[in-house]
């Protein structure tokens, strides 16, 4: 059993009032060991506390106290698992951590396979390495809505593509959340020629199914990158097999609408952009239930570009400002759509897709762009005249680093101009016509915040 190590303490909080500082270690709360922040969150509910801190010298402090049901301690935490991230045994025919370069970050090669995460940030579970008291704590604990990777409801092909029989299990695991009354969202990583077709058909019927449990399913194409070796022989999707899937999903999500008023199952981005059709409108999101999975942040991003047309009046510059603007390469026809469509006094715009070469061509999304691709790209820019736009999804979450580790600091001293950061459409405008007072967005350290009411949340950036 791990310990609770406090990063930050709020000004004014009961954690201050305690004396708690960064460095101390939460040991248990009224006897209660803390697995992780939701065990922090219940035991804490209580208005009678004892609570047992180990600090930075080892000593041990027991901190006798009452408190109001919602008060909150207002502590943060260098990790939301205090024993542990439960790291992913299977062997997945499609994983992308094997096919990351070699001697890159550390934590680009660590797989997490842990439903608290799943439950707290959203991450995607296999539930392969869950066991009856995970069944039994998530139904305790009402914890709701999970994130599973389902990939196929043929248990034996599921058994193959995560490389491991306990796959095979994954009919009954959904019956204990169902039973239990747990909510989740699903999603497919889709092969071709492994889990399309008919599959996937019988895969989008079984999880209709479950609603109203299975809240949303999205569909992902598989990413294959130029490191992928003695792996199982996988082809990516091409421009005709995007748009047959997109025609196959489009009669269940016909179906669905016309039962239930959503379409439940969703495409990934790339699946169109592959295609070169036209996105789906906003209405046909309803409600973006898998934006961070890249299901709808293309048309997110042109519907908060188009809301920050309507309420701010491009003024225009007294001198030429020339603004370069990185993107990945199959968003550039969008953004050069929107780009085109500024007129504004004295602003010139260059879109610069920007080809991966450290993953390799086929990998096209920008936030898997590196800082040494970036620079290469940028590398006949006029240092004089140009700023630049970079994608702050390419930065690691808290952090102004790069997946090859290349600061931003970095990166803008190579490239020897004035470099911001956007990551949606309405932050890019605003660049783009008030450059010189938009305000500059920083990143914060990774932390978890404990807060009452079975809250949770991860600090990200402003």
């Amino acid at each position: 059993m791990g310990y609770g190590t406090v990063l930050r303490v709020a000004e004014g909080s009961l954690a201050e009032e305690l004396g708690l500082v960064p460095g101390d270690k939460l040991v248990s709360v009224n006897e209660q060991p803390l697995r992780d922040i939701i065990d922090l969150s219940f035991a804490m509910a209580e208005e009678e506390i004892d609570l047992l801190v180990e600090h930075a010298d080892g000593e041990q402090e027991m901190f006798s106290f009452d408190k109001d049901v919602d008060e909150e301690l207002g502590a943060e935490f260098t990790s939301a698992v205090f024993d542990g991230i439960r790291s992913c045994a299977n062997h997945c025919l499609f994983c992308f951590v094997d096919q990351v370069a070699p001697d890159m970050r550390e934590s680009l090669y660590v797989k997490d396979d842990d439903y608290r995460l799943s439950f707290l940030y959203g991450n995607f579970i296999t539930m392969t390495n869950m066991g009856e008291r995970d069944f039994q704590r998530i139904a305790a604990y009402h914890l709701s809505p999970l994130f599973v990777s389902v990939h196929t409801t043929d248990m034996e092909l599921r058994a193959k593509m995560l490389g491991t029989p306990r796959a095979a299990e994954l009919t009954k695991q959904l019956d204990r959340l169902d039973e239990a009354g747990t909510e989740y969202h699903a999603q497919i990583v889709l092969c071709p020629e492994l889990n399309d077709g008919r599959i996937l058909d019988k895969t989008i019927q079984d999880m209709m199914a479950r609603r109203p449990h299975a809240l949303s399913l999205a569909i992902v194409p598989v990413g294959l990158t130029k490191f992928r070796e003695d792996c199982y022989p996988l082809t990516p999707f091409d421009r005709a097999g995007a748009a047959r899937v997109i025609e196959q999903v489009g009669k269940w999500q016909k179906k669905s609408r016309a039962d239930s008023g959503e379409n439940f199952v969703y495409l990934a981005d790339e699946f169109y952009l592959m295609a070169g059709l036209p996105l789906p409108e906003e209405e046909e999101y309803d409600g973006f239930p898998q934006l961070d999975n890249g299901v709808g942040l293309t048309r997110s991003f042109i519907s908060e570009w188009r809301e920050a047309q309507e309420e701010n009046e491009a003024a225009g510059y007294d001198e030429p400002l020339s603004v370069e603007v990185v993107c990945g390469v199959s968003v550039a026809p969008v953004f050069q759509a929107l780009i085109d469509e500024l007129s504004v006094k004295n602003l010139h715009v260059r879109l610069r897709p920007v080809e991966n070469r450290w993953f390799g061509p086929s990998v096209t999304v920008s936030g898997l762009l590196t800082g040494a691709d970036m620079l290469a790209a940028l590398s006949d820019t006029e240092q004089e005249t140009a700023v630049v736009v970079v994608p702050r999804c390419a930065l690691r979450l808290g952090e102004n680093i790069f997946l090859d580790d290349m600061t931003l600091a970095t990166f803008a001293e190579k490239c020897g101009r004035e470099v911001r950061t956007a990551l949606s459409g309405r932050e890019l405008y605003r660049l783009l016509t008030r450059w010189h007072d938009a305000p500059k967005s920083d990143t914060e350290e990774q932390a978890y915040m404990w807060q009452s009411n079975a809250a949770y949340t991860r600090l990200e950036e402003i």
